[in-house]
This record gives C-alpha cells, structure tokens and sequence, in this order.
C-alpha cells in the first residue's frame, strides 16, 4: 500500500505572512505616532521664531515647511503651511540657522501612492482576514459533499496475490477479474461481461481489505479505498452526494476499481426502522444501487465491498447485476496458515531451527492477522531477551500470550489459593487425558496470565470441520473438571470455574438449539434470527416454541451439564492419586508440560 504523506500541520507561508503583517503594523503605528507629535504653527509663528533663533532645522517644500524649534527647553518638530516670502532665506541666514533645505516636488502619482497606499494596504488585510477566510469556509462548506475515498497510485500499489496467502480459491476467483481489467476484449468478443460488483465476506482479520488490494496492484488501475462510515454523516443527502462523487471519480480514472470496506454500515436492510424507513443511511445505499446500475459495459468500473456481516445486507445490493459475486473469505486451514506465516516470516530475522509448520499445527481457528501478531510478538520477545534471532520457543510464548495473555509473575497469591489454582487446573488436564478424543494437553501453568489465575493449553492435531456430540460432550467434561477438582478435593467451590461454566452453558443451549443433539428435543432448530438485531424488526418476534418446549429446553440443557460434570467427577474421584500427583508438581515447577503428565499416568499405571 503507498504512503500517503500527510500535509503537515505547520504552514511556513502563513508564518511569513503574520511576521510581515505585524512588522507592518509597527511600522503603521509608529509613522501615526510621529504624525501626532509635530506641531502645527501659523507661518506669522514660524518667522517670529527665526527672527528669535528658534528655528533648529528647516525643510521647505512647495506647499509645507517643517523641520525642528525650540520650546520650553526642549526640542520639538513643526509643520507650518508658507506664503509668497522671497525673503525667507535670507532671514534664515541672518538668524544662523545652519540646516536648511529644500524639498523636491512629488508627481502627483508619488503623492497619490503615499496618500493612499495605508488606505489600500488597511483594505488588502482587511479583505485577507475576513473575507477570504469566509470564502475558503463557504468552499469547504461546498467539499463536504465530496467523496472522501482515498486513491492509490496504480504505479506505487506494491500489493499483488504473493503478498497474500492462505487463500488460493478465493485469490483464483478475484484473478478473472484482475484478467478482464488486463484484456477486456477477450471476453467481449465471446460477449461476456465484466462483474460489477465482488462482495468480499468472511470473519475479521481474514485478509479482504488486503485482497482488494492485490486486485488493483494485480491490474495496474487506479484503486479507490473508502469506509462505509465514511458516506453516512448527520446532513441529509450528504451520503448520496459523496456516492456520487466517488462514481464521478472513478469514471474519470477508468478502467478502475473502487473498494468500500465495511459495506455494511450503508448496505443493511431498508424499511427496518421502528420509526419509518427513510433515513440518511437509505439515501446513500439508494444511491448506491442507481450508480451500479448506471454502470455501462464499456465504463470497466468494478466495485469491491467487504463485510463481516452478509445477513444484514439488503436483498436488492446482492442481486445479480450489481454485487454479482460473492467470495467467502475463509479462515485458513493448517496450509494456508503455514503459508502466512512464511510471508510474515520474511519480515524478522527467523531461526533455522524454527519450524513454522508445528506453529501452523498450534494455531486452529487464527485468522490472518492473529497470524502476524504472533510472528510480531515472538519478535519483541526475542529483542526483550537480546536475541539475534527469533526461536521457536518465542513463538510458543507469543501463542500462548495471544490465547491467555501476558504472564502476571508479580502478582501476590496465598498458598491456599495457589494450592486450589492447581487442584483446578490438574483437573482440567486429568480429565482431557483420560477421555478419548480431547485435544492433546500441550501445556499446563499455575502462573497467572491476564484474567485467568492459571490455564491449561491444549493444542488439536489437526483441522475439524466437522465436531460429533461424543466431542461436544468430552469438551464439556473437560471444562467442568476444575470445578469438579474444587469440590472432590475441598469440598467447595470457588469463583474460578466462572469462564467455565459460561463455555458450558453455551456449549449446551447450541447442542439443544441449534445442532438438534438433545434426545428430548429431536432434530429441530429452535435457534432464534439475530440478523436484525438492533433494527427494529425483532421487537415483534416471537420465539417460535411453546412455553412447555421452552422447558423441556432448559430441562435439557440443564441434564447435559449436570452428566457432564458427574462424569468428570467420577474420573477425578478414580484417579484421585493421579490428581494429587499433578496438582504437586505444579507447586513444585509451576508450569508443566504434556510429556510430564504422561509420565505421572505411567508411573501410576506401573
């Protein structure tokens, strides 16, 4: 992505001016405080005072003499209008007065300059201040219909597919677009069409904007990126005039592309409202619609929005015509993840040694740009421990900074209270352990890290698209096995189950809900549609069960908890030898990994 330089806030220009305009000022000030101290005198004083020898100087001019008199003891200037007296100098002579002169005459056109140049300078400031700022005021008034998208050299846009990875189907979609920008007449003459719209749609931080990019850096054509909170400001028809505009612009630039990030903030639902429909954000999305079907053929204009919300975009933006594809932008898959680690990689200094498949393996579920916090944050933790290289151990630290936070070694806890952080957490651990299935036990600490005041990592072997209710049920019993540790070794509970039992219950209410996994329920979806949540239209919505099918919910998200949390209980209860093992261990190292629990099981099992 080019830089855009940012015009700096201070103006030497303006600066220059000022200075100028107060020097002026001074000098204006001081030329009328002259002015006020000469002395006016009758022309009958003036040849009194020759006669007498008062007269210090003299300059005579057509039609003024002034120069300097004595008064009081001190010296004062005068000015005096003179009459027809030839014998003026000779008076001077004869009263000894050594400086005298005369002044040259002034063209009518000097005089007019310096009679009028204060007046035509005070009108020029004055002009300057006033109203030419209103001026610039009323034409920024005028620019606040105008689009705010910000364009993108084609010729400094550096970003093209090999800046992006992880998501080769998706990048094979956006290229017919790059190749029809290249060579539109290969496709006309067999009367193909250039899509006007992509909609770019998938979870946050899976590379769209970067995408979107790729496209313009690909093609070589002007790209022009906006916000959809950009268009909608509190001015009715502000929105529509900046969509306009935007068009106008890309129009002029084409074959070019035009890429709104967020499109949902003007593309949701229409008529939604409680109070009637017709708001600014309709206006603009109205607009939107006219300028994407105005499009011509040969205009080679396309529009890219990005969304992480595709429900709520209204039916009449999607049809075919306007966004006339739709690419989901996935998260991405053991590969893909490798494959974006490699780019980000390249960037810091890596060790040979550190092998960015096992952290692909280690990072299920993270997304592009979780991707390149990790990378980035094993590189500050090298540079904290003055390493010259990133190592795979400050890898792992970054992986486990992202899921549970920054270590809190610093943080005071009683031996009481470190003692249930580790029954709690070897609970955890036993439990995944014992139960086929679970996710391998990579790591377990009683270091507080963020919120949590210990944590166990476990790490999946490999993707799951596809989770079965003996799964579901397994994580379940692992979540609860802190708390069942609390009771079976204290006889208590404590807080420390809170974030648990929150995962469980809504682990629980999504089986009976929505994956039809409860034996009372059956195979029915009684989830309820949040696509309009905010907007008016779920206010009327019923739940769409009855009141005794809402019971027999909370009946069934209330046994799967309950069987869950006794059956952890049962295999605590059994290897209770086990738990008390690992629980000490903890106290004793803090931190351990998987291989030292398999030791503790084997130990046990001999």
């Amino acid at each position: 992505m080019p830089v855009i330089k940012k015009k700096p806030d201070f103006n030497f220009k303006q600066l220059i001016f000022w200075i100028l305009t107060f020097v002026l000022f001074i000098a204006l000030y001081n030329s009328f405080k002259g002015m006020e101290q000469i002395k006016q005198i009758p022309y009958s004083t003036f040849k009194e005072k020759v006669k007498k020898g008062d007269i210090v100087s003299v300059k005579v001019a057509q039609d003024l003499i002034k120069g300097e008199m004595k008064e009081g003891g001190k010296t004062v200037k005068f000015k005096t209008v003179p009459l027809a007296d030839s014998k003026l100098v000779e008076d001077m002579e004869r009263s000894g007065i050594k400086d005298f002169s005369a002044e040259p005459d002034r063209s009518w056109i000097m005089s007019l300059v310096l009679n009028v140049g204060w007046i035509a300078l005070f009108v020029f400031l004055w002009w300057f201040l006033f109203f030419r700022q209103a001026s610039v005021g009323g034409k920024q008034a005028m620019s606040f219909a105008k689009s705010r998208a910000r364009l993108h050299d084609p010729k400094k846009q550096k970003v093209t597919f090999a800046d992006v990875a992880g998501c080769d189907e998706t990048k094979e979609e956006l290229g017919d677009i790059v190749e029809y920008l290249k060579n539109p007449r290969r496709y006309r003459e067999l009367g193909g069409v250039l899509p006007k719209g992509v909609l770019l749609y998938g979870p946050p931080g899976t590379g769209k904007t970067l995408l979107a990019k790729a496209v313009a850096g690909e093609a070589g054509v002007p790209f022009f990126s906006a916000s959809g909170s950009e268009f909608v400001e509190m001015f009715v028809g502000v929105g529509a005039a900046r969509v306009r505009d935007l068009f106008e612009k890309a129009k002029k630039s084409a074959p070019s592309i035009i890429f709104v990030d967020e499109l949902d903030a003007v593309g949701r639902h229409r008529f939604a409202g409680i109070g009637g429909g017709h708001d600014e954000r309709e206006q603009t999305l109205n607009q939107m619609l006219i300028e994407l079907d105005g499009f011509e053929d040969k205009e080679n204009i396309v529009l890219i929005g990005a969304t992480n919300r595709p429900d709520v975009l209204d039916p009449a933006l999607l049809r075919p015509g306007r966004f006339d594809r739709r690419i989901n932008v996935p998260v991405p898959d053991i590969k893909g993840r490798e494959a974006i680690l490699r780019v980000h990689a390249k960037k810091v200094k890596m060790s040979p040694e550190a092998d960015l498949s096992i952290i692909a393996r280690r990072t299920p579920g993270f997304v592009g740009s979780d991707l390149y916090n990790i990378v980035n944050e094993s590189a500050i933790i090298a540079a904290k421990k003055n390493k010259k290289f990133v190592e795979m151990d400050d890898l792992e630290e970054a992986i486990e900074k992202m899921l549970a936070g920054p270590e809190r070694k610093t943080r005071i806890i009683s031996d009481r209270e470190k003692k249930i952080i580790a029954y709690h957490e070897a609970g955890h651990a036993l439990v995944a352990k014992v139960l086929p299935g679970c996710d391998p036990v990579h790591k377990v600490s009683i270091i507080p890290r963020g919120p949590a005041l210990g944590y166990t990592l476990q790490l999946p072997i490999e993707d799951k698209y596809l989770t079965t209710r003996t799964d579901i049920i397994n994580k379940l019993s692992v979540l609860l096995g802190g708390r069942a540790a609390e009771e079976t070794v204290f006889g208590e509970f404590t807080t420390g189950a809170q974030d648990d039992l929150s995962k469980v219950t809504n682990y629980a209410q999504k089986m009976v809900l929505e994956f039809g996994m409860s034996e009372k329920i059956g195979p029915l979806s009684l989830k309820k549609d949040e696509s309009e949540v905010f907007l008016g239209r779920d206010i009327v919505k019923q739940p769409g069960y009855s009141n005794e099918t809402a019971k027999n919910v909370d009946d069934e998200i209330k046994k799967i908890v309950f069987d869950c949390y006794k059956r952890a209980k049962e295999i605590l209860s059994e290897k209770r030898k086990v738990l008390d093992a690992i629980a000490n261990k903890l106290l004793e190292k803090e931190i351990i990994n998987s291989g030292e629990i398999d030791a503790i099981l084997k130990g046990e099992a001999a």
